[in-house]
């Protein structure tokens, strides 16, 4: 089956070229656009695509709004949100990271590059821009939010020994085959540890793990990261 795909963007002409591209590839394909964040999460309920493709500056209800009601409503569990923007490293980027979006992108990424980030979402896994990722983690994720100083440490402690390194690994930005050599362990062994951290930390992908993993001090910002 094809991946589903919602776009959502305030600009026609952007839209246009984006379904242009998205129905190009045969594994996917646009099943509705909206033009605005309450067109976005209605007919994100009414069609439940597998992914939408989210501009976070829009007016009106934006993409940040509209991207934390698609990621709280149980009956979209199986929905991901990828974020576009112009402007990768800003707190809007951060704030939808912490209510469910499983990625982000610059609004000017490569066509290949766009096509790779939905299967890639889609797949369940995080994509989290290479040269925006460490600042943002930085300036924005790394310090918890007060209401979780006292929930973060408990749900952590829920993490066995080898959940919490695979985990501090997968926040380090690293795959499952990389971790699976780092530790000698197969790349399946590893994708097994990695679902059974976000089951227990009702993570709803590997981007909301990279998230907790640097909220709750599991993981410490390099010295790169502040560059």
């Amino acid at each position: 089956m094809p991946i589903r795909v919602l776009l959502a963007d305030d600009q026609a002409l952007l839209r246009a070229t984006f379904r242009m591209l998205i129905d190009s590839s045969d594994d996917m394909e646009v099943i509705a656009e909206a033009s605005d964040g309450a067109e976005a999460v209605e007919l994100a309920r009414t069609h439940r695509p597998d992914l939408v493709l989210m501009d976070i500056r829009m007016p009106g209800t934006d993409g940040l709004a509209a991207t934390a009601a698609i990621c709280a409503d149980p009956d979209l569990s199986g929905t991901r949100v990828l974020i576009l923007t112009t402007f990768e490293i800003d707190e809007y980027v951060a704030q939808a990271l912490r209510v469910g979006a499983s990625g982000f992108l610059g609004k000017d990424v490569a066509a290949d590059a766009l096509l790779e980030g939905i299967r890639t979402v889609s797949d369940g896994e995080a994509l989290l821009s290479p040269a925006a990722t460490r600042v943002v983690v930085t300036r924005f994720l790394a310090t918890p939010e007060p209401i979780h100083d006292k929930v973060m440490p408990e749900r952590l402690a829920a993490l066995t020994a080898r959940e919490r390194e695979v985990t501090a690994l997968a926040a380090e930005g690293k795959s499952n085959t990389d971790i699976a050599q780092d530790l000698f362990l197969s790349p399946l062994t590893v994708r097994t540890h990695i679902q059974r951290a976000m089951t227990k930390l009702d993570a709803r992908d590997r981007a909301q793990l990279v998230v907790f993993a640097y909220q709750s001090g599991l993981v410490e910002p390099g010295p790169t990261a502040a560059q």
